[in-house]
């Protein structure tokens, strides 16, 4: 592609940081002082950051550029400036975590927000809170009391005394028995529609059939929750995550009709629909966008055919991971770097909404979907509506037959 000429002797705004130039005219670059330059293809212009002027006059907002003493960039520069002009992401910088001396990084093919990172605690919170139900599960339930036919076997671990497992015939996940789940607040659509229970919705994301269960969805929390806080902040990934499992208990309840269902499941497939969210409505921001989104959309697949076996509630990793996708785009949009700098900015400098155009779009569109989503499945399910009734195909999304199982018998 023929490179425009660069072009100098006229104003260009100048925000100096500690560690780099920003040109806040048109598309912003950065690069490092150890690097070259600065390179604005908005405007094209191109600025050595060793030139004499950022030595002469380093607090300077505005400055004039002289034509140039020097010769036109090298090779080196060239190539830069031309990838620059072929590329249409806005580049902006990451703040540095208070508690890290690492210094800042920056790159011409990717976005680095400008913020602090948060705490997690939340997320640590919420494991410690679901393992310290699984405990009054098992204290509950009271194995050696509860199974004195042993028509299912003897009790498993039970030097654990109270606390020992059902037999595995019963439960082969090593945890309570279903009379014990339903009790303390299992996913039940008859006590919901007719014993007028909705705290049953809530409740069951909280409990966990066994052991397995429960290490496999903390450890999952554990991975994906914790960098989402870090990034969003504890009230944003608070909200998605108990939302999200209230959507999916929504959408069990109005097709799992004779069965109970327990499990924080619903409310981890929402922390992975937020995330394919959250790439998507910042699409602008991130490097190996495609290779990012095609392992996201492989993993939920895979997770989600995990869904079609036997005894898994796919129903509740389905209105879970619809409901946490949605919310992304309400509630994790990235604002345009000329807003976080806006302070910064010289006063002539004319700020631009806090997020793009299709940012907001996507976020209405979503938040209208949330809304009707829950206000429509409620309504259903309060009025003892049967899902199967109005989408006969859907059976299959929770479980398809084959030689080996019967799915009218989980």
């Amino acid at each position: 592609m023929n490179l425009p000429t660069p072009t100098f002797g006229y104003d260009i705004p100048i925000l100096r940081t500690t560690n780099s130039y920003f040109i806040l005219r048109g598309t912003h670059l950065t690069t490092k002082p150890d690097e070259d330059a600065v390179v604005s293809p908005a405007v094209h212009h191109f600025v050595p950051t060793n030139h004499t002027i950022f030595q002469q006059l380093p607090q300077l907002k505005t400055l004039r550029f002289p034509a140039p003493q020097s010769p036109l960039p090298t090779d080196r520069f060239r190539q830069r400036y031309t990838n620059a002009m072929m590329s249409g992401d806005d580049l902006e910088r990451r703040r540095r975590s208070k508690d890290s001396n690492r210094p800042e990084s920056y790159s011409p093919s990717s976005y680095a927000h400008t913020e602090s990172y948060w705490t997690s605690w939340l997320i640590p919170v919420f494991v410690v809170a679901n393992i310290a139900v699984f405990v009054v599960i098992m204290y509950v339930n009271n194995c050696p009391k509860h199974n004195r036919s042993r028509i299912d076997g003897k009790c498993v671990a039970r030097f654990l005394g109270r606390f020992s497992f059902q037999p595995l015939k019963e439960n082969p996940l090593f945890g309570a028995s279903s009379n014990t789940l339903e009790k303390l607040g299992a996913l039940q659509w008859w006590k919901i529609v007719h014993g007028h229970q909705a705290w049953r919705l809530v409740t069951s994301n909280w409990l966990h059939a066994g052991l397995i269960h429960l290490v496999a969805n903390m450890l999952s929390l554990v991975l994906i929750g914790i960098r989402l806080e870090q990034q969003f902040g504890f009230l944003r990934v608070g909200a998605i995550y108990l939302l999200s499992g209230f959507g999916g208990s929504v959408l069990s309840a109005l097709f799992i009709e004779q069965n109970i269902s327990v499990g924080a499941s619903g409310a981890l497939f929402g922390l992975l629909g937020t995330m394919l969210s959250e790439l998507i409505t910042n699409w602008s921001i991130y490097s190996n966008k495609a290779a990012a989104l095609i392992t996201l959309i492989v993993i939920v697949v895979i997770n989600l055919a995990v869904g079609i076996l036997p005894f898994v509630d796919n129903f509740a990793h389905i209105g879970g991971f619809l409901t946490g996708f949605l919310l992304g785009f309400i509630l994790l949009p990235r604002p345009r770097f000329e807003w976080l700098e806006r302070h910064s900015l010289p006063a002539d400098v004319r700020v631009k909404s806090k997020y793009k155009v299709y940012q907001y779009v996507l976020g209405l569109l979503a938040l209208a979907l949330v809304v009707a989503g829950f206000t429509v499945g409620l309504v259903m399910l309060f009025h003892g509506e049967n899902g199967y009734k109005r989408c006969h195909w859907c059976r299959y999304l929770n479980c398809v037959p084959t030689s080996k199982w019967e799915c009218n018998k989980r």
